[in-house]
């Protein structure tokens, strides 16, 4: 109650008001409690591309990734920050990393989900599509813990260059048991991988490595350099690329040797990076360090590559997955709020916004599952599509992994002030946003990687035009881009002046031929006319008055 004074000099009280501003309205619920999986655009591309028998799962491993207690994880797994611990309490030389117990609930569910190396060990047609689909339902969980997760996929096939290390090894790699902290290798019953390429002085010029590597009599060589950016210290294996007598030559490194005794891993440092927080990457300092050669002596980047190829697709898979999350994010707020009297869904200029994201995150999408599928079928023998993939796998990244920072920007403003609030979980989206783009082959890095396919391997631009082509005939607009771009796949000496703008309508062209063939017509027509014949503007949000805004939208994610 208060006191106040009326017009005749009396005292009189007055009811204060009750407290209806800490009434909450017109805000959106926590987008949590659904199935991730329930998806239009990502079940359609697992059915096509080979894993329809993996759905039902699928189903089940979106429930998890819906879940508030997964969402939990997340948050916490990137609130709590791995930390690097160099000394034991005594004294002793222990290079190790502590990470939240969020970080390895995370990690069980991913391994234990087949999305490590679980898939060489599956006969089933589809099972590195059905490993892709999972892999982009958890990236829009959490996309940090993925790193050591991607790795381990990737480096069975260059293990196998080595037939007795991978007769060792992979068993170990294509479990799905995960187990945290070091021990003996074949005492665990799953093991993760990583990589160590980059120094400081060279950077994606691996050549200029300046690690030594030396050979012993006793079939193992030791090792001596500092690398500059090795992600997920604590896993248990590294393919390293060391300088031998006979040229850079690629070496596994175990953590801890089969005798029991710790392998010469230094942890100089963690980076501080500006997102993937939940992620420990690290400076490694070999000094005597053991190593098994794994290939031919002095043929390291091309046994190695075969890594580097598994986790540029994983890049992919994750920038066309963080995309989709943002887009997500962005939907359901709008479904939830209000404003000048109508839901922002239904508001004419966020229809269009969202549309025009919606076509970005579903070229994106079936794209990634197409070269998925193909990566499927090249371990199967297919030489057609391990050629398709040598060429649209570098014009993909080059243009997925480009337009995730700008998608997820979009998105966040979407939401208004309420994106950029960290509990919302949009900024942590839009730091991971420009983190594919950068790993495995910087923006200039991968479309150079088009023209040395275009001019050493013709035979992926053969298999390339052919997926084009099974387009042509059906959109105009569609036909008139491939035609230009024909010519411009012609390599001349200023191609390396102009091979960005080469990849990105490669990829554009592609994408197009995908969604023309398989996707409804609303978005195959809006994606021709806005991102093949220029009708659009330069941000997001400026599709013509023409386009089927309904038929675009019913393909948003739940």
């Amino acid at each position: 109650m208060t006191e106040t004074i009326t017009e005749d000099g009396r005292t009189g009280r007055l009811s204060r008001p009750s407290a209806v501003t800490h009434e909450v309205t017109n805000q959106a619920p926590p987008l949590t409690g659904h199935d991730a999986a329930a998806d239009p655009v990502l079940l359609e591309g697992v059915s096509r591309e080979g894993a329809a028998w993996h759905v039902d799962d699928l189903h089940r491993f979106g429930r998890y990734v819906g879940s508030a207690e997964a969402r939990t994880w997340a948050e916490q797994a990137n609130r709590h920050e791995p930390e690097l611990r160099t000394h034991d309490r005594y004294g002793h030389r222990v290079d190790e990393v502590e990470f939240h117990p969020a970080y390895h609930a995370l990690m069980d569910a991913s391994v234990s989900a087949g999305l490590a190396g679980a898939a060489w060990a599956d006969e089933r047609p589809g099972a590195h599509v059905a490993r892709a689909a999972g892999f982009m339902l958890a990236t829009m969980l959490e996309p940090g813990h993925l790193c050591p997760v991607s790795m381990t996929y990737a480096v069975v096939p260059a293990l196998r260059h080595s037939p007795e290390l991978a007769k060792t090894y992979e068993p170990l790699l294509t479990s799905r048991v995960y187990e945290s902290g070091l021990r003996t290798p074949a005492e665990k019953p799953g093991l993760l991988a990583g990589m160590g390429m980059t120094e400081k002085q060279g950077g994606s010029d691996v050549r200029a490595n300046t690690t030594t590597a030396v050979e012993e009599g006793d079939g193992t060589w030791r090792l001596r350099g500092h690398k500059w950016f090795t992600s997920a210290p604590m896993n248990d294996l590294f393919l390293v690329l060391a300088q031998a007598p006979g040229g850079l030559s690629c070496f596994l490194v175990p953590r801890v040797l089969p005798d029991g005794s710790r392998n010469t891993f230094r942890i100089q440092r963690l980076k501080d990076k500006l997102g993937n927080r939940s992620n420990a990457s690290s400076e490694p300092e070999f000094d005597d360090t053991v190593g098994w050669l794994v290939g031919t002596e002095g043929k390291g980047v091309r046994t190695i590559i075969e890594m580097v190829t598994m986790t540029r697709l994983d890049c992919l898979l994750g920038s066309a997955a963080g995309t989709r999350a943002a887009l997500a994010e962005a939907a359901h707020h709008a479904r939830h709020r209000s404003a000048f009297g109508a839901r922002l869904i239904d508001q004419p200029l966020m229809r269009n916004v969202l549309a025009d994201l919606a076509l970005e995150s579903e070229a994106a999408t079936t794209l990634a599952l197409r070269l998925a599928g193909a990566a499927d079928r090249a371990q199967r023998g297919d030489d057609g599509e391990r050629a398709f993939l040598r060429l649209a796998t570098a014009v993909g990244k080059y243009w997925v992994c480009k337009r995730q920072p700008a998608a997820v920007a979009e998105a966040l403003e979407c939401l208004g002030g309420n994106g950029y609030d960290e509990a919302s979980g949009m900024p942590r989206l839009y730091r991971e946003a420009p983190l594919n783009s950068i790993w495995e082959g910087s923006g200039n890095v991968t479309a150079l990687d088009m023209l040395r396919a275009l001019t050493r391997e013709p035979g992926s631009m053969d298999a390339y035009r052919a997926e084009v082509e099974a387009a042509t005939g059906t959109d105009r607009r569609f036909d008139a881009a491939w035609r230009e771009l024909r010519d411009e796949l012609v390599v001349t000496e200023d191609a390396p002046l102009r091979a960005r703008h080469v990849a990105e309508r490669a990829a554009l062209v592609l994408q197009g031929s995908l969604l023309v063939r398989h996707a409804p017509p609303a978005v195959a027509d809006a994606f021709c006319a806005s991102r093949l014949a220029g009708d659009r503007g330069l941000a997001f949000g400026t599709l013509s008055p023409g386009t089927d805004f309904a038929g675009v939208l019913e393909r948003l994610p739940a």
